[in-house]
């Protein structure tokens, strides 16, 4: 808080006086911000009691003073004495028994408990509470009564007076304060909810705008959004933004034993008043972050929470209220809403897309390969009508190829038709797609398929079938391989697809060989379906791809 030294005469008459009063409350309750407020407060109080030093101590959870602003103390004095007070000695007196206290010298009093290194003397002493909103929102505490030994009745008046009119300007700052709050709350949920709709944002881009509107609905100086790996055994950092976001962004954080972990395991917030003073807080974290007062709030999916929002100040600042813990976890349940809402029409376009897919299919098995096949049969049995064995041979060759390209429609058809696995099991569909590999390629091929694993993946058949097909495609044209393996097994929670071959393989650090693609479809369809892929390969030792998709 910015100090004054501003300082006025002894009111020459009581009318003066008076008068003087009037125009300090007048200029207290002119104000709206909180912050002026309460240093407008201090400064007034100084001006009509003329005091040397003014402070107002903030009481917050436990009694404790959790804001101290100041009159005639400068940043640098302040800064040499150290941390605020907490509320022991005269002050905790005033918190415990909120009535006005006037000392001629405070040090004689019993429950003084002298000053810490660095602080000016002080002798006379006036306090008295403030109120707001029923309760004792904080005192106000003024020292060294300049012209005279100590403060006067008439002062203590003055003050009663000023802190009753305080009372009502805190309150009327607070109400504002909280239009305010609401108003960027409804904002900020406006903003996120038109993104969603309009359905062009990634979800990364997504989360990093909620981080970002968290902290500017608290005042806060990081945010971050947890969640699971693939495997739910640890969690990761996905978004972080404000005070060294870039030190935490990516941070793996244990589930077990951590507070995003209880967050998301209870579907409960947790507010801590000192995160560095929490055995559960991940210290890294918290020590790149510098990370004191932090409110940690679930984000749901389905029900469900899936990770954490949290926001957080510096090491030393103010706690967050009461009000400020419900904004942000309402904030945080329309969230999780807003991004059902943008799941569920992910799911129906996923939808429209398959039975557009569906139909497509449809008409080509139904028409076009139809078609193809009778066309066959024409030419087999003209083939068979003529004598010339040139003619004949050119009919055979145009034969099998109308057989390949049905051969490459029933191909595309089942990329296309992800319900053709109704009926073939994902175990016999890679098998047959093994054998179908090995007839056209002569490459031998093995396969470890885990029945339990095949039988889990049931729902995204489709999406592991074409990636396996696309990574064979790879290693049939570019490989140049005499051996290839395919496996399908579990990893803790997860599923691995694994394909890979002995051929020439290339330098994976220096990224795909050029003209090849595939590798590059490849990572876009497992990222689809919540997977990762890795690839290994070195020149003259084979390529590897593996898949981790989430059971």
């Amino acid at each position: 808080m910015p100090t004054s030294a501003r300082g006025a005469p002894p009111a020459a008459s009581e009318v003066e006086r008076q008068a003087a009063l009037v125009r300090a409350i007048l200029e207290v309750s002119a104000e709206l911000d909180l912050d002026a407020v309460l240093q407008r407060i201090v400064d007034v109080a100084a001006q009509v009691t003329d005091a040397r030093y003014a402070a107002l101590g903030v009481i917050g959870p436990g009694d404790r003073i959790v804001e101290f602003i100041t009159h005639g103390v400068s940043e640098k004095e302040r800064a040499a004495i150290g941390p605020i007070p907490v509320g022991r000695g005269i002050l905790g007196l005033l918190i415990k028994d909120p009535r006005p206290l006037r000392l001629a010298d405070l040090s004689h009093h019993p429950q003084s408990s002298g000053f810490p290194a660095n602080h000016p003397p002080m002798r006379s002493f006036l306090g008295a509470p403030v109120t707001a909103r029923g309760r004792v929102f904080g005192n106000i505490y003024l020292t060294e009564k300049r012209g005279a030994d100590e403060f006067t009745t008439e002062d203590e008046e003055s003050l009663l007076v000023l802190a009753t009119h305080a009372g009502i300007a805190i309150e009327n700052a607070r109400l504002y304060e909280d239009s305010r709050q609401r108003e960027r709350w409804l904002t900020a949920l406006g903003e996120i909810t038109d993104v969603i709709l309009e359905g062009e944002t990634e979800a990364d881009a997504l989360l990093e705008l909620i981080a970002r509107r968290a902290v500017e609905l608290v005042s806060a100086d990081l945010a971050t959004i947890v969640s699971p790996d693939v495997e739910g055994d640890e969690l990761i950092v996905r978004v972080a933004y404000g005070l060294n976001s870039h030190d935490i962004l990516g941070m793996v954080v244990p589930a077990t034993g951590s507070i995003s972990g209880e967050v998301i395991a209870k579907g409960e917030p947790i507010t801590l008043a000192n995160a560095s003073d929490d055995k559960r807080s991940f210290q890294p974290m918290v020590r790149s972050g510098s990370m004191g007062p932090a409110l940690f709030v679930p984000l749901s999916m389905r029900g469900s929470p899936f990770g954490t929002l949290a926001v957080s100040r510096l090491t030393g600042s103010v706690e967050f209220s009461p009000t400020e813990v419900s904004l942000v976890q309402s904030f945080a349940n329309q969230v999780s809403l807003a991004l059902e809402h943008s799941r569920m029409q992910r799911e129906l376009n996923r939808l429209a897309v398959m039975d557009e897919r569906e139909r497509i299919a449809t008409e080509l098995h139904d028409g076009v390969i139809q078609g193809l096949f009778a066309m066959g049969l024409n030419l087999q049995a003209t083939a068979q009508m003529v004598n010339d064995t040139v003619v004949e041979k050119r009919l055979e060759d145009v034969v099998n190829q109308l057989d390949g390209s049905i051969r490459d429609l029933r191909n595309y058809i089942f990329g296309l038709r992800p319900g053709a696995l109704a009926d073939r099991q994902l175990q016999q569909t890679l098998s047959d797609m093994a054998h179908e590999f090995q007839e056209a390629s002569g490459i031998p091929i093995e396969l470890d398929i885990n029945l339990e694993v095949a039988a889990e993946l049931a729902g995204r058949a489709g999406e592991v079938v074409q990636l396996a097909r696309e990574t064979l495609s790879n290693v049939r044209r570019h490989a140049q391989a005499t051996r290839c393996w395919i496996s399908l097994v579990p990893e803790g929670r997860a599923a691995v697809l694994e394909i890979r071959d002995n051929g020439v393989g290339f330098d994976a650090s220096k990224g795909s060989p050029a003209g090849h693609h595939g590798l590059r479809n490849l990572r876009r369809r497992v990222a689809s379906i919540g997977g990762s892929l890795d690839l290994t390969s070195s020149a003259g030792k084979g390529t590897t791809v593996r898949a981790v998709i989430p059971i």
